[in-house]
């Protein structure tokens, strides 16, 4: 069953990213795929819970640098093949009939496929459609991307893992939203970054980072964490407000979004605390 997690963390992160570098009407099929490879991913870590199997979320690289999408469309045929061999050490059969059904069904699509360059996902020319940014706005936005999209990734991960180990109602009410908008968050980051040229896959998430003994400690420095996310967004917005109110405009949209996460975490503290330490 570990196996089996790793395989399908790996190519629902594989799906992402070939949506990410598809600019036709291949995206969202793509990204309807990497959704439902997600959700594969919660129902087996959930399977290992009831088991009690210890598990974690590391996983391999993941090389993604191709310049035809049909390339990463053939490692991601291969990749789910591997899962759909592995489901049949699978203890829950409704669910490996589940999900190998899912995966017959990726395998045809993907297999027929309109084919595209994607090699614009990887040139690192740094520059926006449209949008002729400055050195200083380009340096900003670029530095941005990177380390927001590894940063919504991993709140993603970690929100996942809580709410898998969480009985909560409420708690877990709050972990769904923030789940849904760090992928919205993702998205979009992964789209500029495609469009770039600078795609790349987030970093390995720390098990130290997700495994959170201590839920009051983790929520209060999250809580700074989404202050600080936001200033970040109101120094990006400025720096590209000369160039582009498009951007600009994006920008304060997500800067505003992090005040309801904010809201949510502070709920989620005052909740947690009254129920667990009286």
């Amino acid at each position: 069953m570990k196996t089996l997690l790793i395989k399908t963390h790996e190519v629902w992160l594989e799906m992402l990213m070939a949506a990410f570098m598809s600019q036709s009407e291949n995206k969202q099929v793509l990204f309807h795929f990497s959704e439902i490879l997600f959700r594969h991913f919660t129902w087996i870590e959930n399977e290992m819970i009831v088991h009690g199997e210890a598990y974690d979320y590391d996983r391999d690289m993941i090389p993604i640098k191709v310049e035809r999408l049909s390339e990463i469309l053939q490692h991601t045929i291969k990749h789910l093949n591997e899962i759909d061999l592995q489901l049949l050490s699978s203890p829950d059969k409704a669910l490996s009939h589940r999900i190998s059904s899912d995966i017959r069904y990726m395998r045809e699509v993907l297999g027929k496929m309109k084919d595209e360059n994607v090699n614009s996902a990887f040139d690192m020319r740094r520059t926006f459609p449209g949008v002729p940014l400055s050195q200083e706005a380009t340096d900003a936005l670029t530095i941005f991307l990177f380390e927001e999209s590894y940063k919504e990734y991993e709140l993603i991960m970690i929100y996942n893992y809580l709410k898998a180990h969480s009985k909560d109602a409420y708690m877990n009410r709050i972990f769904e939203i923030l789940i849904e908008e760090s992928f919205f968050h993702l998205k979009s980051f992964g789209d500029m970054m495609a469009k770039m040229g600078i795609l790349a896959v987030p970093r390995i998430v720390h098990k130290e980072l997700y495994q959170v003994t201590d839920v009051v400690d983790f929520l209060s420095k999250g809580i700074d964490e989404e202050l600080a996310a936001k200033e970040e967004c109101k120094k990006l917005s400025r720096a590209v407000a000369r160039d582009s109110r498009e951007l600009e405009s994006f920008f304060d949209f997500i800067n505003n979004q992090e005040n309801y996460h904010i809201s949510l975490m502070k709920e989620a503290l005052v909740h947690y605390t009254k129920e667990h330490h009286g």
